[in-house]
C-alpha cells in the first residue's frame, strides 16, 4: 500500500454493480468495435506492417480500457493490478503493460467518509480512545492506512480501513472486467484462462478478508518471534473489525532509500540473506507464501535507531493479505525440480515439470532439455561458485553480485530465444504465483545490491546442512 501519488481525494468509491458493469460493458463494446474495424482493414497492408499496426492498436485500446478502470477505482483497480502482475501467460503484452499503470492511480478517500467507517465499525466510545491522523500515510485500491495514537499510553498504531462496499463488489467487478476484456477482443477465453480467473477471484476474496489477514499476521509474528532479523506488527484486536485492521506502527526505511543504500555491502548482504532464508522457510517448512512482491510491503529498520534492535538490521513485514497456502501435492514436485536443478539432473527437472502438468513427455527432446536448462539457470546464485558464473556477476571475494548479474533478464531472453516459448503455454496458476514470488525475492536482493552466495542456505533446506 503506497502513499497517494497525486494527492487528490474522492468522496466515495462507486461500488454499485449496475453502474460499474454498465460503464465497463460500454467501454468494452466501444473498444471491441474499434478492434473489429481495425482487423477489417488491416489485411490490406504487408505482413510486417500488419503486426506492427496490430500491436499499436492493442496498446491503444488497452490504455483506453485501463483509464476506464482507473476512474471506477475500488476492487476493479486491484483486479487490474493482479492481472498486470500475473497475467503475462494469459493476456497480450500490450494489455499487461497498460494495466501496470493502475499502480499509479491511488487517490485517497476523503476523511469524512473514512471517519464514518471508523465510527460505525468501532463505536464512538472505542474510537474516542484513539487520536487518528486524518491524513492517510498510504492509499490503495481497496483501502487506506491512517496513523493513530492511543491516548491512554501513547502507543503508536496504524488503522487499515477498507473502503465501503468493495468486499461485496468483488465478484461482480471481476465478472465485469472479464466481460470487458472479452467484448473488447483483447483476450481469448478458454479453460486455462477461466481457471486463472477463478484464482484471481479467490485472491481478491482473501484481500478483502481482514479477519483472515489479521490471523495470518499474528501467525507469522509467532513463527518469526525468535528471529531478530524480522519485525511483524502486533494486531490489536480491540480495534480490529471486519473492515478494519489495527496494528502497531513499525517504523523503517523503504528498501531503495538512501539510508539503506548507504549501508556497507556486508550489512546489505545480511539483509539479502535474511530475505532469501525467509522465502525458503515459507516454501520448505511452512507451505504458506506471501505472494505479493510489492516493495511497499517491506521496510528496513536499521540497527541502533530508536526502538530498533541494537545488533541487527531488520526487515519489517507489513502486509499479509496475499499469503497463499500450497499443498504438499504441489510443493513436492516443485522441490524436486529445485533439487534436480541444483544437482544438474536434467531428467529430474523434466520429471518435476511433467508432474506439475505444464510439460508433456511427448514434447521434442530438445525442447524438454532446453526447459531443464532454463530451470537450472534460475538457480545460478544458489549453485556452487564456479567458473560458469559471468565475470561481471562475481566480486573479488568470489561472491555473487545479485544486482550486476542481471539474472532475471538473462533467463527471460534465453527462454524467449528457444523453442520453449512455443510449447510452454499456460503453467498451473499456483506456479505462476510462486514464480512471481521468486522473481520478487531476487529483485529485492538485487535492489539491496547484496553480494553473497546462496548455496549454503539452499543446502540447509534441501539436505538439512547446518
Amino acid at each position: 500500500m503506497s502513499r497517494s501519488r497525486n494527492g487528490k481525494t474522492v468522496s466515495r468509491i462507486r461500488t454499485g454493480s449496475f453502474e460499474r458493469r454498465l460503464s465497463m460493458t460500454r467501454a468494452g463494446l466501444f473498444a471491441g468495435t474499434r478492434v473489429a474495424s481495425h482487423m477489417a482493414t488491416n489485411w490490406l497492408t504487408s505482413a510486417d506492417q500488419r503486426e506492427e499496426r496490430h500491436k499499436a492498436m492493442l496498446s491503444k485500446q488497452a490504455r483506453f480500457l485501463v483509464e476506464e478502470l482507473g476512474q471506477l477505482k475500488g476492487s476493479v483497480v486491484k483486479i487490474g493490478q493482479i492481472m498486470a502482475l500475473y497475467g503475462e501467460h494469459f493476456l497480450p503484452e500490450e494489455v499487461t503493460e497498460a494495466l501496470h499503470t493502475l499502480e499509479d492511480q491511488t487517490s485517497a478517500l476523503e476523511w469524512q467518509a473514512v471517519e464514518k467507517v471508523l465510527k460505525e465499525e468501532l463505536g464512538a466510545d472505542r474510537l474516542q480512545e484513539l487520536d487518528v491522523d486524518p491524513e492517510p500515510i498510504g492509499a490503495a485500491s481497496l483501502g487506506q492506512v491512517h496513523r493513530a495514537r492511543r491516548r491512554s499510553d501513547d502507543l503508536e498504531l496504524v488503522l487499515k480501513v477498507q473502503y465501503p462496499g468493495v468486499a461485496k463488489a468483488v465478484d461482480s467487478d471481476l465478472d465485469a472486467v472479464a466481460q470487458m476484456l472479452r467484448v473488447a477482443r483483447l483476450v481469448s477465453f478458454g479453460p486455462e484462462f477461466n481457471d486463472w480467473l477463478e484464482e484471481v477471484r479467490m485472491m481478491m476474496h482473501r484481500e478483502v478478508d481482514y479477519a483472515l489477514e489479521a490471523a495470518t499476521t499474528e501467525k507469522f509474528r509467532t513463527l518469526l518471534a525468535d528471529d531478530p532479523r524480522f519485525v511483524v506488527p502486533h494486531v490489536l484486536m480491540e480495534y480490529s473489525t471486519e473492515h478494519i485492521i489495527a496494528q502497531t506502527y513499525e517504523h523503517g526505511h523503504p528498501v531503495g532509500s538512501p539510508a539503506v543504500r548507504a549501508l556497507s555491502v556486508d550489512r546489505r548482504s545480511r539483509l539479502g540473506e535474511a530475505a532469501l532464508e525467509l522465502f525458503f522457510r515459507e516454501l520448505f517448512e511452512w507451505g504458506e507464501i506471501q505472494t505479493d512482491p510489492n516493495f511497499g510491503n517491506y521496510r528496513i529498520r536499521l540497527a541502533g535507531e530508536p526502538g530498533a534492535d541494537p545488533d541487527n538490521d531488520q526487515i519489517v513485514l507489513l502486509d499479509f493479505g496475499a499469503v497463499q497456502s500450497y499443498s504438499d501435492e504441489f510443493l513436492s514436485p516443485v522441490i524436486q525440480m529445485i533439487r534436480a536443478s541444483y544437482e544438474q539432473d536434467e531428467e529430474g527437472v523434466i520429471e518435476g515439470g511433467i508432474a506439475l502438468n505444464f510439460m508433456q513427455r511427448d514434447w521434442p527432446d530438445e525442447v524438454l532439455s532446453k526447459f531443464a536448462q532454463v530451470c537450472m539457470s534460475v538457480l545460478e546464485p544458489l549453485a556452487p561458485a564456479n567458473n560458469s558464473w559471468p565475470d561481471y556477476a562475481v566480486n573479488d571475494k568470489g561472491q555473487y553480485r545479485w544486482k550486476e548479474s542481471d539474472l532475471p533478464s538473462r533467463v527471460a531472453r534465453e527462454a524467449a530465444r528457444s523453442a520453449v516459448s512455443r510449447y510452454f503455454k499456460v503453467p498451473p496458476k499456483e506456479f505462476v504465483f510462486l514464480n512471481r514470488k521468486l522473481i520478487g525475492v531476487y529483485t529485492f536482493i538485487a535492489v539491496l545490491r547484496a553480494e553473497f552466495n546462496g548455496e549454503t542456505l539452499l543446502r540447509k533446506f534441501l539436505y538439512g546442512d547446518r
